[in-house]
């Protein structure tokens, strides 16, 4: 029986994971964004300005991609992210996004060690590399709700926190 569990427990990660990886491919930006910058934010009142820490990378290996949603229907769907980079890897990576409007955003990060721009699983499913979420949004079982990753950004310097989980 707890077999059974188990195995249901991986294909329901599994399926619920489905979207996340889709969801970090390379597509096009919008225009108008602009394009983000490796470091910390410089201070202002006048523009948009979103610093994203991670913390927690667990080697130098490959590249982290940060990818930021807009609102509630393009959390982690397929081909409907915001804005993307992709820096290589370190303990610690600090990323300026420079945004044209004030709003509610999700962001969802991956550690892609081998460097093929997918965010690779095992067999059943479950992660194969390293991801994080915005709020630090938990994720045991499947992927975060919106509602526990949304952050509101306004005029001016904000800053998100995430730690990287293998």
């Amino acid at each position: 029986m707890m077999r059974k569990m188990t195995l249901l427990s991986a294909v329901l990660v599994a399926a619920l994971c489905a979207g996340f990886g889709e969801s970090v491919l390379a597509d096009p930006m919008p225009p108008g964004v602009a394009d983000p910058v490796r470091g910390k934010c410089s201070v202002s009142e006048d523009k948009v300005l979103l610093d994203v820490t991670v913390s927690g990378v667990h080697s130098s290996k490959g590249e982290v991609a940060i990818t930021i949603y807009k609102g509630r229907k393009a959390f982690l769907a397929p081909h409907r992210k915001f804005e993307r980079i992709r820096t290589p890897a370190a303990p610690t990576l600090d990323v300026c996004f420079e945004l044209p409007d004030p709003g509610e955003f999700g962001i969802a990060i991956y550690h892609d060690e081998d460097g093929n721009q997918k965010f690779n699983r095992t067999f059943v499913g479950l992660p194969n590399e390293g991801y994080g979420f915005s709020r630090d949004a938990p994720s045991s079982i499947g992927l975060p709700s919106y509602d526990d990753a949304k952050f509101t950004v306004k005029k001016g310097n904000n800053h998100q926190h995430i730690t990287m989980r293998y």
